[in-house]
């Protein structure tokens, strides 16, 4: 089974679904999970975890990200993107540049965004983009996100062209929709791209052909990210052998179960003497094990990444 994290550039046309089906035909692996829907016409950055990795897919998806995408003014939408039906249409050329900028940095910061009736989320069980489908409207919570920048790359009315950083749970096409009624006359998301999550970059995602090109050449090693490499913020300690079986099976682990080693993957030098509240554990042949934190006097297992095959 192969363990680890492709970068994927997904295309246009695409579900995340999608994405992970085709990802199963050709590695020829189940297990296999996405870290975060993209809609179909959006492209970009998704990540996707293979085998044990799947245990990461939640942290992937909380990590912040960045989108460029283009804004359509003077038109609004019931999917808030141009793919939906067109519900109101209103005249832009008494905007000026000077008006639509200080709109749109209005947004920066913390944001209280309605989320979309065209979306994943559910209410009652139920897919808000099923209970729309069939004509449907129900309430929706405002819910916090955090809009780091707005970068203004280009204004060509009734289009803005922007690179937005934003965290976990924002709806771009809503940003995009909700810039549009404060200026009063209504906008939705032309396109959208995906180019960071996390430390995952678009210029280093490879598409579906390129990663079944490197099955079939027997070099997707090449691209699979490790699961540790998610941590490499974190210590590295490696557990003597004595400890070993102990470690594996989930037990709190006392300081001299450690080796005065330098750490396996080479990230960071530990200091003997420094314990820090969390570590990577790894055992003596260099094997990932888990993430731990020092609690009461003692390392606790976080989150378990091995287990015999």
């Amino acid at each position: 089974m192969i363990h680890g994290i492709l970068n994927v550039q997904k295309e246009k046309g695409y579900t995340s679904h999608d994405v992970v089906a085709k990802l199963r035909g050709i590695t020829r692996q189940k297990k296999i999970g996405h870290t975060g829907t993209l809609d179909p016409d959006a492209v970009g950055v998704l990540p996707v975890c293979l085998g044990r990795a799947t245990r990461l897919c939640d942290m992937i998806t909380d990590r912040d990200k960045t989108y460029e995408t283009v804004m359509l003014l003077g038109r609004t939408t019931d999917t808030q993107d141009t793919s939906g039906q067109t519900l109101e249409t209103a005249d832009t050329a008494g905007l000026d540049e000077y008006e639509v900028q200080k709109a749109i940095q209005e947004f920066v910061g913390d944001y209280a965004q309605i989320p979309p009736m065209y979306s994943a989320l559910k209410v009652d069980g139920r897919k808000l983009y099923e209970l729309a489908r069939e004509g449907k409207e129900v309430e929706r919570k405002a819910r916090n996100v955090h809009i780091s920048e707005i970068e203004i790359l280009k204004i060509s009315l009734p289009r803005v062209y922007m690179r937005v950083e934003c965290s976990k749970g924002t709806y771009i096409r809503t940003l995009c929709h909700d810039i549009g009624n404060r200026l009063g006359c209504g906008g939705c998301m032309e396109e959208l791209t995906r180019t960071r999550v996390g430390r995952f970059l678009l210029e280093d995602s490879l598409t579906l052909d390129e990663i079944a090109g490197k099955c079939k050449d027997k070099s997707l090693s090449e691209a699979l990210i490790p699961m540790d490499e998610m941590f490499r913020e974190y210590a590295g300690l490696t557990v003597g052998s004595r400890w070993d079986s102990l470690a594996k099976n989930g037990n709190p682990l006392p300081k001299e179960a450690f080796l005065e080693t330098p750490d396996p993957r080479g990230w960071k030098e530990r200091e003997i003497d420094s314990y820090p509240d969390y570590i990577r554990i790894y055992d003596e042949k260099g094997r990932f094990i888990a993430v731990c934190r020092w609690q009461e006097k003692e390392y606790r297992i976080v989150k378990m990444f091995y287990y015999v095959e």
